[in-house]
């Protein structure tokens, strides 16, 4: 299967848009790495930390449907060259400007959503170069660049730490410069980029219950992947009294765990089916967050745990982009926004719970529980769904892909 892979499709475009998602991602998670130094100027409480870092998680899940049209009313690479310029500018005027009241920090991180919001382009634009037998892999290899969350949590704490996390905000725009340039040089769109639709045609998938069932398994599944990485950082100096730096290696190395296997998962998924991938997903991501919620006594334990979480949740991202273009090829463009802002709402929710329960009991132990409990019914929900999915769209009479 792989060397098919690569005897089809647009290699330069794919990269590309590993790279703008990659780097977008960074832009994205930023202000959980610096969470803890931004929290202690600015005093702010754990209910505050906790929607400061998932703020941008929101406004990237809401924005993922503005980018999801202008996709297709403007084809991919423009309408990721946009976002790209909006997401420079931001952070050029936040370190310009500074920023100084939690206010602004909320501001900057509505901002930064645009940069979320990359998801809604870079998976159109390689996705539509390859036929659905290749979609796993394709997407498991555009979506690895949520890897970029990996590049936020090593380097940020560090660079803070020497320089300040204001003037960090200003050397997160050069890397973003320097690819913006070699997505421009390297991306194209695909000879099949569909018509654009009226906006009344986006709202008619939302008829279709499988659109549903996708959101929501997209929400626990990337919810729990970009949840964790804006929090994780917090979590580690709060609960365990690491410093910012060693807090942020330890969430880049779960972060980097999660962000390896999406690749891997979208090609388990090709193999055996995504249906089956994400059944053994959803139970491993619910047992690994119900371990950890009892509080480990050491931080080393939580780490591991953690992995293993954020590598179920990875190769879940994966498994359900395996399903999704094969069941709405035509409209990838309008469902990859509605199913990328469900995975943000997903991630807004456990990160923004995550500080709300550490304000109000005292630990994260029911935040953990209650994602832990919307795992179990992604997986119920996706035992209902299989066997008219394998009958119908995903019948082995109309494609060669594995459902």
């Amino acid at each position: 299967m792989a060397s098919g892979f690569w005897q089809v499709g647009h290699r330069p475009t794919l990269f590309a848009a590993f790279l703008y998602f990659d780097l977008s991602f960074m832009a994205w998670v930023i202000l959980g790495p610096l969470g803890v130094q931004i929290a202690s100027d600015l005093g702010l409480t754990p209910a505050q930390k906790g929607l400061m870092v998932a703020t941008p998680v929101l406004s990237g899940a809401l924005l993922r449907i503005v980018m999801g049209i202008l996709v297709d009313h403007l084809k991919p690479k423009l309408a990721g060259a946009i976002g790209q310029v909006i997401v420079i500018a931001a952070l050029g005027l936040s370190w310009g400007l500074g920023i100084h009241t939690f206010e602004q920090v909320l501001v900057l991180g509505a901002m930064l959503g645009v940069a979320g919001a990359s998801f809604a382009v870079a998976l159109p634009l390689a996705s539509r170069w390859y036929p659905p037998e290749h979609q796993g892999t394709a997407l498991g290899i555009a979506g690895a660049g949520n890897s970029g969350t990996v590049l936020a949590a090593l380097f940020a704490p560090l660079l803070a730490s020497y320089y300040g996390w204001q003037n960090v905000l200003g050397m997160a725009a050069l890397p973003l410069i320097v690819v913006f340039f070699a997505y421009l040089a390297m991306a194209k769109n695909s000879p099949e980029c569909p018509s654009a639709k009226s906006l009344a045609d986006y709202f008619k998938v939302l008829k279709d219950k499988d659109a549903w069932w996708f959101m929501f398994f997209y929400s626990v599944t990337f919810g729990g992947f970009v949840g964790l990485a804006a929090s994780l950082t917090i979590y580690f100096n709060s609960q365990y009294g690491l410093s910012p730096v060693s807090a942020g290696y330890f969430t880049a190395a779960c972060v980097f765990a999660g962000s390896l296997v999406r690749p891997i998962g979208g090609m388990v998924a090709d193999r055996v089916g995504g249906i089956r991938t994400l059944t053994v997903m959803y139970l491993l991501a619910a047992s690994f967050l119900a371990f950890v919620s009892v509080g480990l006594p050491q931080a080393w334990m939580a780490l591991v745990v953690f992995i293993g979480a954020m590598l179920a949740f990875g190769m879940g991202n994966g498994a359900v982009f395996q399903l999704v273009p094969q069941r709405f090829r035509k409209e990838i463009g309008v469902m990859t926004g509605l199913v990328g802002m469900a995975g943000g709402v997903g991630g807004f929710y456990l990160a923004s719970s995550l500080g709300y329960a550490k304000q109000l009991t005292g630990n994260y132990q029911i935040g953990f529980l209650i994602f832990a409990g919307l795992a179990i019914l992604a997986l119920l929900g996706l035992l209902g769904v299989k066997t008219r999915w394998r009958t119908t769209w995903g019948s082995s009479a109309l494609t060669m892909a594995k459902v």
